[in-house]
């Protein structure tokens, strides 16, 4: 297959991270395995896919008294049984590569979290506002496309083992444009989902399959167009920068979506800054007020972790709500207090400025839901 060359080169390139906790450390794995028994059918989960990269930087954590703590520990002794992991086609830097991907999932498994995969079928970033075609599949004509989409993502399932799996990344538009483009082309992004959906059922019979919105408005509308799609899962990412300001009506919105496509709902994107100041020179993404949901959630550890903990109400208030995942929980200034080209989201992270446990972190402990499902 055209990907599989480019794949085979990184898997061989690509080494032990630095930075990563040895596979050999038992008190993490028996931390997650505990989580795991009582999760069931909750997601607390953290995209932490700049991991690898922030991890050769070497950074020491600490946890809320003080005392050193290994990053991805701290994430399993505070409640987190998930980890998302986007993935890119040929990136040029091998970020979120396959390899690198497959290579974190089995340090992440070891220590028993479970593994949601994030495929963007792009060689960069995917959202609403593009989804480029990977280079290797430009050329190709669509009959072509759709058996690539199948045959990659049935390789990436097979190696990975994912516990939950994306087919594509914020699709309100469509993946893959000009083919997928829904505003063109709605037919034949039907049929992408479907060759996705297969290869993920061809090649698994455990992962679940999720397809991912943007936002609140139209969700319905997007959730009807694929509703003869085979997947589990009906997914939508909430930032109030650019989803509106109502926590409560996120839970309306996953309460319809519940009841209208039968399926189980999940935010698969949230976040929440705890300052609104900055701690390298490269720009943030959100660094003002009039961003926020106020007065009730200001920019401050504590206005931090309310917003998760009344967003997570609304969640697990809907029948079928079955969790959620932070955005860039892992985006501390890793480069640096003077880079020009490091985070863009520390102040939204799960970390402070002196990469000390934050009390959005405690929110990540589902026991009271999971005594109650």
């Amino acid at each position: 297959m055209i990907w599989r060359s480019g794949l085979v080169v990184l898997i061989i390139l690509v080494g032990i991270m630095p930075g990563c906790v040895s596979n050999e450390d038992p008190g993490g794995t028996g931390d997650a395995q505990n989580q795991l028994e009582t999760s069931k059918n909750k997601i607390s989960a953290v995209d932490i896919s700049y991991y690898p990269r922030i991890s050769k930087f070497n950074h020491a954590y600490f946890d809320r008294n003080g005392d050193q703590v290994d990053f991805i520990d701290s994430l399993i002794q505070n409640g987190v049984d998930t980890v998302r992991l986007r993935i890119w086609n040929n990136p040029s830097d091998n970020s979120s590569s396959l390899a690198q991907v497959s290579e974190f999932s089995d340090l992440l498994k070891s220590k028993g979290l479970k593994i949601w995969l994030c495929p963007h079928y792009s060689d960069t970033w995917a959202d609403p506002g593009q989804q480029k075609t990977p280079t290797t599949w430009e050329s190709l004509d669509f009959e072509r496309l759709k058996i690539e989409v199948y045959e990659y993502t049935r390789y990436i399932v097979t190696e990975i083992d994912p516990d939950f799996i994306q087919i594509g990344n914020e699709v309100n538009n469509g993946m893959l444009f000009p083919h997928g483009n829904i505003h063109h082309n709605m037919t034949q992004f039907l049929e992408i989902l479907e060759q996705g959906s297969d290869g993920v059922r061809d090649s698994s019979d455990r992962a679940k399959i999720i397809l991912h919105f943007a936002g609140l408005e139209s969700s319905s509308l997007f959730f009807d167009q694929v509703k003869h799609i085979d997947y589990d899962v009906a997914g939508i990412s909430y930032y109030p920068l650019w989803h509106g300001k109502s926590i409560e009506n996120v839970g309306d919105v996953l309460e319809n979506l519940a009841n209208s496509t039968g399926k189980e709902v999940v935010i698969a994107e949230t976040a929440y800054p705890f300052t609104l100041d900055w701690n390298d020179w490269t720009n943030n993404i959100l660094g003002s007020e009039n961003q926020l949901i106020l007065p009730e959630y200001p920019a401050t550890p504590e206005g931090q972790r309310d917003f998760l903990h009344d967003l997570k109400k609304q969640i697990f208030d809907v029948d079928g709500g079955i969790g959620f995942c932070y955005w860039g929980a892992d985006m501390i200034s890793w480069d640096g207090p003077e880079s020009e080209n490091g985070s863009v989201w520390e102040n939204q992270a799960i970390f402070d400025f002196e990469n000390k446990e934050l009390p959005v972190l405690m929110e990540f402990n589902l026991s009271h839901y999971h005594a109650e499902a």
